[in-house]
């Protein structure tokens, strides 16, 4: 490696480029079940054209590159080398927000950007990014967007890949282009924007929509080093209401209405394990908070923005109270202890920048798909089902239910807490995970975020389609480069 590393010094320089066991550590393996191999070297870029000197070094050198723009913690296995060898491009010190255009409702971010410093940025013009779930503080959104995270806003969500629009990328044989309305002759963000063109358009150039080979690829078509993303008028009447229901299947009609009339901003089921994490200060305070609370709970949110705010917020509460009312149910701005107040107050993430899913007992592994609404209860009673034959307490299990794409199907997420310092719990939950993955899978899960073992679940399915893939990656990564080991269905 000493060969390889001197050459990394000189494209990068001695403060990019290290070796030191201690840096090595933070990327060998995560807080996955992926196995952990050790890389050979961390290296840190600045800009697109140490990012594209650096991919054109590996193709000569045969050498694997894992990019990374994520800060730690790291819980999916998709930023540790699945292959021995490997140097990992670490883009997090890529800070700059390049464009916040109001007019348009647009930024253009690089990689390294994270949701805190983003919102911040875009509050100071009246605007905000419509974001995941209290998405930890270290998250990169440029990461967020290319893995296609569910949404806040789903029911507004022109697609799955909203809000995500254009991207500079450098594929993995080292040429870089602008995609969509960004692509053309001049690759140039300050010639484009003295001609008004503000990167909105994400399809193309010409016929191809490039920017879809990178979603969901997980680093292993190219490396993104800048992306304009849509963005929303901030809020400035904004509340959260709650309707609880002692059955999942009792909040699916009221689900159904409020997708077809387009009703409310924020919409998502919590069960209550997942509604007490998320509200929760410590595991003892959780505890006490889920003992009291429903099964189940759908949060609807209800924002008004510049014209009629407050009218809007009253009058499609009312709307939504009649729609509650009409399924059997009630809309409450609180439940016993849960205020709606305190929802709105965790969805940007805690304030001391934890993992919310981490503080219950600082260690979690999700199992998560696409399905739609209709077959939720039923993988909700096999994970029922599943946690009894593994002995895992069938309370701890977190359910999330998120709408995408404007209802047209959901993101089912089941999170299991453990503590990762006794191994009969690490082990207890390993098992879990991959029994469920696969029953899930026989169930009709998609995984359309295909992590570690899922990519050979979900690939395996479809044997044409992992054969267009296998093309389209050896046609923009000739040399396989890039983050080798993921999406593979062996």
């Amino acid at each position: 490696m000493q060969g390889r590393l001197a050459q990394l010094v000189e494209i990068l320089g001695p403060d990019r480029v290290s070796d030191a066991p201690e840096r090595l550590a933070a990327f060998t393996g995560d807080r996955s079940f992926v196995k952990p191999i050790v890389p050979d070297a961390v290296v840190q870029v600045q800009n697109v054209a140490e990012v594209r000197a650096l991919v054109r070094w590996a193709n000569e050198t045969k050498t694997p590159l894992v990019p990374v723009s994520s800060g730690a913690p790291h819980h999916r296995g998709d930023a540790a080398p699945r292959v021995p060898g490997a140097v990992v491009v670490d883009l997090s010190g890529m800070k700059r927000i390049l464009s916040i255009d109001r007019t348009n409702r647009m930024c253009v971010v690089e990689p390294g950007v994270t949701y805190p410093e983003l919102q911040a940025a875009l509050a100071e013009k009246g605007m905000t990014l419509p974001a995941t779930l209290a998405p930890r503080a270290t998250k990169s959104v440029l990461a967020s967007c290319l893995e296609t995270e569910p949404r806040l806003n789903a029911l507004h969500q022109w697609c799955f890949l909203d809000p995500l629009r254009c991207v500079e990328v450098t594929w993995g044989d080292g040429n870089t282009m602008f995609t969509g309305e960004a692509g053309g002759a001049a690759m140039d963000l300050e010639k484009q924007w003295s001609e008004n063109r503000f990167q909105i358009e994400p399809t193309g150039p010409m016929m191809l929509d490039f920017y879809r080979l990178l979603t969901g690829a997980q680093g292993t078509m190219g490396i993104a080093t800048w992306a304009s993303l849509k963005c929303e008028l901030l809020p400035s009447a904004h509340v959260m209401n709650l309707v609880s229901a002692d059955r999942l299947e009792d909040l699916v009609d009221f689900a159904y209405r409020v997708l077809r009339l387009r009703f409310s901003d924020e919409f998502l089921i919590l069960n209550r394990a997942q509604l007490a994490m998320l509200l929760g200060a410590d595991a003892a305070g959780m505890d006490r908070l889920r003992a009291g609370l429903p099964a189940w709970f759908a949060l609807v949110g209800v924002a008004g923005r510049e014209l009629l705010p407050k009218e809007r917020v009253a009058q499609q509460t009312a709307d939504l109270a009649d729609l509650a009312k009409d399924c059997g149910l009630a809309l409450r701005p609180a439940v016993g202890t849960v205020t709606g107040d305190a929802v709105l107050a965790a969805l940007p993430g805690r304030a001391d920048g934890r993992d919310w899913k981490e503080v219950r007992k600082g260690a979690y592994q999700d199992v998560f798909f696409t399905t739609t609404l209709d077959k939720a209860d039923a993988f909700v009673a096999e994970m029922a089902t599943l946690a009894a034959e593994a002995g895992y307490p069938a309370d701890d299990v977190g359910v999330t239910l998120q709408p995408q794409n404007m209802g047209t199907s959901y993101h089912c997420e089941f999170t299991l807490p453990y503590d990762a310092a006794v191994p009969r719990e690490t082990a207890r939950v390993r098992a879990l995970f991959s029994e469920a993955s696969r029953r899930f899978s026989a169930l009709g899960a998609y995984y359309l975020r295909p992590y570690g073992e899922w990519a050979r679940l979900q690939l395996n399915r479809d044997a044409q389609s992992m054969e267009t893939l296998r093309r389209l990656k050896s046609i923009f990564d000739p040399n396989g480069i890039l983050n080798p080991g993921q999406l593979s269905n062996q």
